[in-house]
């Protein structure tokens, strides 16, 4: 069964239990200040699952598009990747735990053919400081389950101290079972909701841990090891709490949310035991093989991270946002990603100039017909491939040679001699950012560089030499996804339907070819960038910010309404994220003067934003502008 097959599978068979497949929304994520990637299939789902109306009703499902690069430096073992995708499904107020389990367990064995015998399963095991019973219901279900597919299933606690002692169902604590946007419960503030999930688990085979080399060898074998035994294909989350001041009450809307590791799946379904084995990669590493004339057997590690980084570089690029190689936010990822790759292109000793698009061709393909803006986006991921590698070519011997010379250091011996050479114990900071800035070796590389000679890495010497000089902020790169949802208070409302004055405005005053490419808004301010070619006028940001005052003093009223998307783009309706809301959508409408696809929050009229200012208009990167703005 190929991977198309698969993800067909899984949106066909919840379409069949009365689920809208809804397409995948972007990568770069949509007003949400915590995180500068799209980190779960959860994430554009966020405000459904708060209470706002999904406008194809209260069962969805989909494949959505994830980054974390909080796995960048785990990429090469058997399970861990930087872009992958979550097939999803969600019930909103709708059916839960007696649907949801069942209906995941169907999909795996009978449409994928997957032996029950192979899998286990975590629950909550119960906090009492929190007034949350163990989830003995989603326990129950389970063990239902396995009965009927003739699999014994004993439920067993504490395995992670004990080991598993024949058990098929395990239970663990808040850290691996509970979901909320805070994580941990005592970390939620009142009025957050939250709850219970029951992970699915695929035994590999015993022989994983109990090999010679494997540092868990001698440990408790348990779910939750990491030693690559079990990996984990599927989270439902069951969000049925709200916290009040004396503790948890249960939500009138309680709702499901899945997520399934798609390439995990595949994995598993195709017989092997890591994702870059699974036809989703087999194109990327025969192409590596060709260019290093080496085998993957023989250099597996190299091969797995080059195709992964091309891989996901070529889905951030390719992703309608115009994201570049850069030293800020997401551009950054991209420059490192593309870098590293590189790098360990160098190991494989690849001759070939401008070798990275050759691999990104090759992803180009494989997903065209699942995701066409990649081949609408080919040229531009292909061009900036060439200009970043050129770009870090002519540098990296030099800087290799610099590092080599840094990591050794010469002092006088004891006696009075001419003095040893031998290797220091780190990277001073100096040296660090001398690297980075003359030789663009990004900081992570140089810690990892430092790892390969068994030296440490003077992160705190190399942020104080940033600072100083006032460049990159690392911050930007972190971009960690704590299942955040941008700010949703009242100010935060009132700057996002602020948002929609001003493409209106920017429309009107630069004209027809400026269209949204992104925004970021906080309760403080918005950012918002769109497509324009120079840098604006005083006159035109002034002109700008009078249209949308003026706009604001006439107090319109912000209305909403639901159709499909085609009526919304037959009534000129603005949408560059229309891709996230499927075949219904909703459209704001401010009087004659703004119509925008838009999933909310917003005020109910414009009297009540207040005075609309330009603080900043800068360049965002090629062809695109930043507004930084605010509201008096």
């Amino acid at each position: 069964m190929t991977s198309q097959e698969i993800r067909q599978k899984f949106l066909d068979f919840f379409k069949k239990k009365g689920h809208a497949v809804v397409p995948s929304a972007s990568l770069i994520p949509e007003n949400d200040p915590t995180t500068l990637f799209t980190g779960s299939g959860m994430q554009p789902m966020i405000p459904y699952l708060l209470g706002e109306k999904h406008p194809e009703g209260k069962r969805i499902s989909d494949s959505q598009k994830c980054f974390r690069d909080v796995d960048i430096d785990e990429v090469g073992d058997n399970r861990h990747l930087t872009f992958f995708e979550m097939l999803g499904n969600w019930s909103l107020g709708d059916y839960f735990k007696r649907e949801q389990l069942p209906w995941f367990f169907e999909f795996l064995t009978k449409e994928l053919k997957l032996d029950p015998r192979r899998f286990y399963i975590t629950a909550f095991r119960g906090n009492q400081e929190i007034g949350v019973d163990k989830d003995s219901e989603s326990v129950e279900i389970w063990k239902q389950i396995f009965r009927e597919a003739g699999v014994e299933a004993k439920d067993i606690d504490s395995a992670e101290k004990n080991g598993m002692k024949d058990g098929r169902i395990f239970y663990y604590d808040e850290t691996k079972n509970w979901w909320s946007r805070s994580g941990s419960p005592s970390d939620m503030p009142v009025g957050e909701i939250g709850g219970l999930n029951s992970e699915v688990f695929y035994d590999l085979g015993a022989d994983l841990k109990l090999h010679e080399s494997s540092p868990f060898k001698d440990k408790p074998c348990h779910l939750n090891c990491d030693c690559g035994r079990f990996v984990e294909l599927g989270n439902s989350v069951f969000i049925e709490f709200i916290k009040t001041e004396k503790g948890f009450n249960s939500l009138s809307q309680k709702n499901v949310d899945f997520g399934g590791g798609f390439e995990r799946i595949v994995m598993v379904a195709q017989g092997e035991k890591s994702p870059f084995e699974t036809d989703l990669f087999s194109n990327l590493i025969k192409k590596i093989e060709a260019l290093s004339s080496r085998q993957y057997s023989d250099a597996t590690k190299a091969m797995r991270i080059i195709a992964d980084h091309i891989r996901a570089v070529s889905f951030i690029m390719g992703d309608d946002k115009g994201i570049i190689p850069s030293n800020l936010d997401q551009g950054y990822v991209v420059r490192r990603l593309i870098r590293r790759a590189i790098r360990y292109g160098r190991q494989l000793e690849i001759k070939q100039d401008l070798w990275t698009k050759e691999i990104a061709k090759e992803v180009i393909e494989d997903y065209k017909d699942v995701y066409p803006e990649m081949e609408r986006n080919k040229e531009f991921v292909l061009n900036n491939l060439d200009e970043e590698e050129t770009k870090f070519k002519k540098t990296l011997e030099k800087g290799l040679k610099e590092f080599e010379k840094m990591a050794l250091r010469r002092e006088p011996d004891k006696h009075g001699g001419v003095g040893v050479t031998h290797d220091q114990e780190e990277l001073y900071g100096e040296d660090a950012f001398y690297l980075y800035q003359t030789y663009g070796f990004p900081p992570e590389m140089m810690e990892e560089m430092c790892k390969e000679r068994g030296i440490e890495f003077d992160w705190n010497g190399f942020k104080t030499e940033l600072k100083k000089h006032q460049e990159l902020s690392r911050t930007a790169s972190a971009g960690k996804f704590k299942s955040g949802l941008a700010d949703t208070s009242e100010e935060t409302k009132k700057l996002h339907t602020a948002a929609h004055l001003l493409l209106a405005a920017l429309r009107k005053v630069l004209g027809d070819h400026v269209v949204q490419k992104g925004s970021n808004i906080t309760a403080e301010r918005l950012r918002f960038d769109f497509s324009h070619p120079e840098k604006m006028t005083d006159e035109q940001k002034q002109e700008v910010e009078k249209i949308v005052n003026e706009v604001i003093e006439k107090d319109l009223p912000v209305e909403c309404q639901e159709m499909s998307l085609k009526e919304a783009k037959k009534q000129g309706a603005m949408g560059v994220f229309e891709s996230k809301y499927g075949d219904k959508v909703k459209v704001y409408s401010i009087g004659d003067y703004s119509r925008e696809i838009c999933a909310g929050p917003h005020v109910e009229r414009t009297g009540r934003l207040g005075h609309f200012k330009i603080i900043k208009e800068q360049s965002s990167s090629a062809g695109v502008r930043r507004i930084k703005a605010i509201l008096e």
